[in-house]
Parts: C-alpha cells; structure tokens; sequence
C-alpha cells in the first residue's frame, strides 16, 4: 500500500514539473504598434486608354511585434460601409513598403464587388497582416472615390489570329495577324473559338499567336483537325460564315459553316424560313437592313436553317430597346438556359446587327426605321 502512495505521488510531482516547464517555454508576443496605409490621392477616375499605368499608389508600414514575427500582407478594398463584406483584395509584400495599383487592377476590384461603372463609389481601403490563418492585425481604413469604367471585351478575354487569303475581302489584311479576324478564349482556358467570314472557296488560313507569325500553327498534314507548329494552310471548302474552335495547349481545330438569319412568329414568314444576314466588311458585322417586325411574337437567330446553333438571350424572352445594343448568347456553347426569345414593344421595320467578332461578347443591336 505505501508503495502504491510513493507511486502516485511521484506520478503527481512529474506533472507538475513538466508543466511549469511547458509554461516557461510559451512566449508572449506582444502588438507594439498597428499596421498603417496612406495613398497619393483621395478620388480616382479609372480610363481605359490607360490601362496597364498606374492609378493608384499606396504606401504602408507593418505593424511590430515583440519579438519580431513574419508576417503576410494583404490589402482589402470593399465599398463603403459594408464592414468588409463581400471585399477584394491584393497581395503585397511585408518588405515593399509601396505598391501601385493600375487602372485595370483597379477596374477589376470594382467588378469583384459588383461596383456599376461610370457612378463614383467610395471604397474603403485596409491593410490585413496575417500571422496564421487565424490571427490578422488591421491598419488604419483609408476611403478613396473610384469611378470605373465599362471594360472592353477585346481586351479582357486573350485571343488568337486567324490570318489568311480571305481577310482583306472580309475587311481586314490578307495574311497580315495583326490585322486579321481573332479567336477568344471566354473561359481564359487557352480554348479559343469564334467566327471569320470567307467570300471565296478554297481560301486558306493559319492560326498565329501574338498578333504575329512566330509560334503560328497549322494543319499536321492529315486534315484530321490536328495542328502543328509552322504547319499547312487550312482551305475553307465553301464560301460563308464559319465557327472555329481551337484548343491551342492540345493543338486541335475544328470548322463548320455557321450562316445565321432571323426567324420566328415576329417575322414576316414566321417560324417557315429564315431571313438571312449579309456580311457588312467595312462594319465586320452581319446586318438585315430592314425587316418587319411584329409587336405580338417573338424571333431568334439559328445557323444554317437548322438548330444546332442560336443566338439568344441568356435566360427568358428579352424585348429589345431599339438602337441599344445587348449581349448575345449562343445556345451551342452551353451559356443559354431554356429556349428564350428577342421581342420588340412596337411593331414596324428594323434594321438588325450581329457584331460576331469577339466570343466572349456578340452583340446584337435592332433599330427601328
């Protein structure tokens, strides 16, 4: 019995040794100043002209710990009044001390907390310094005016150029990439697709990278859709309209002709036949200049008098405002919910315009006569 006692109290005294000992090793650390932030101006105008220049600059200091820790620093932008929810935000370095964000950048935070273009918004502005994915210390909230602006599609989605014999009739330069129609990758994946418009059979083209020929591609010579560096020309068998899919990383292409028109209860020959588009090459855009539209149906676009390809809204029938132009979605790349329609609020004649040239964003503009 006494040396069941001796042992359980040693059991005791061992305990407590080591935890005194776990206790002498855990240190404080102790915030000794706050983190601070400060900017070059107090109200911004975000232009796209300029867009890759700066439009902000920021300078910070870090805040201090005893001891010294590492730290990760993030800056969050969120409109005013919104306590941070939803926010944005940049990494910067703990050693930078200054940054500068550009009008692009800048532009994009806007789209990130679905900020309107063209509307002066007050957005707030701090410095997160992160120890662990727990513990952060906040600076000081600066609160900057920034008026964005409405991005354009041709620079937001990366492209590849599609140059060949048929660009100049089309209204662009024969075999010149830099002046040639492109092919855009919405999902910024280095999957391309879009449409060229060939005036003659048998034209021929290649794909190029860069707005020139180094890196250019094209057929590996079994015309099985497979490309290759440097490869052959690629003939358009018809005249017409064609969708070209290209995925660049896997060096595959596909082309189908694509010959859009108009259709539906709202036209003049009903849901019987379409009434086709015409090539515009001095607009690069496909256009039925006057067509009569009833007030009480509705209309779509579908390619080859078929309905494998149409463009529509996104979800649900749109009555479309005459001479403003919307986004198009096209039901055979998956972005179409349903089977949705265009209306127009007053029956008469109108001009219609299919702007094809960029993936990412057709647009359709209708104007009343």
């Amino acid at each position: 019995m006494k040396n069941i006692l001796k042992i359980f109290l040693l059991g005791i005294i061992s305990f407590l040794i080591v935890s005194c000992r776990e206790d002498d090793d855990k240190v404080t650390l102790d915030n000794m100043s706050a983190g601070t932030l400060a900017v070059d101006k107090t109200s911004v105008t975000l232009n796209e002209t300029i867009a890759d220049q700066s439009a902000l600059t920021f300078t910070y200091s870090n805040p201090t710990f005893n001891p010294n820790v590492s730290i990760s620093n993030t800056v969050e932008f969120a409109v005013a009044g919104t306590n941070f929810t939803p926010l944005a935000s940049q990494p910067v370095s703990m050693d930078q001390k200054t940054f500068s964000l550009t009008h692009l950048q800048l532009n994009v935070i806007l789209s990130t907390l679905n900020v309107a273009p063209n509307v002066s918004k007050p957005i707030e502005v701090r410095l997160k310094s992160s120890l662990n994915s727990t513990t952060a210390y906040y600076s000081n909230v600066l609160t900057v005016n920034i008026t964005g602006y409405t991005p354009n599609p041709d620079l937001i989605y990366p492209k590849i150029n599609v140059p060949g014999g048929y660009a100049g009739a089309a209204g662009y330069a024969d075999w010149t990439p830099s002046n040639s129609p492109n092919l855009f990758s919405p999902s910024k994946d280095d999957k391309y697709r879009g449409f060229i418009y060939v005036t003659s059979p048998n034209s021929e083209y290649k794909f190029a990278i860069n707005q020139d020929w180094p890196g250019n591609k094209g057929d590996d010579g079994t015309k099985t859709g497979k490309l290759k560096a440097d490869g052959d020309n690629i003939k358009a068998a018809a005249a017409g309209t064609y969708y070209i899919k290209v995925d660049w990383a896997a060096n595959t292409y596909s082309s189908v002709i694509a010959n859009f028109g108009v259709i539906g209860d709202a036209t003049p020959t009903g849901w019987g036949s379409d009434t086709d588009f015409v090539y515009n090459s001095t607009t690069k855009t496909y256009v039925i200049n006057s067509i009569a539209l009833a007030a009480s149906g509705v209309f779509k676009f579908r390619a080859n008098d078929d309905w494998a390809m149409k463009f529509q809204p996104e979800n649900g029938d749109q009555t479309l405002v005459s001479g403003t132009a919307v986004k198009s979605f096209m039901s055979a790349e998956g972005t179409v919910t349903g089977d949705p329609a265009y209306k127009v609020s007053q029956a008469g004649n109108y001009k219609i315009e299919l702007d094809l040239h960029n993936s990412g964003y057709y647009k359709l503009t209708v104007t009343k006569l």
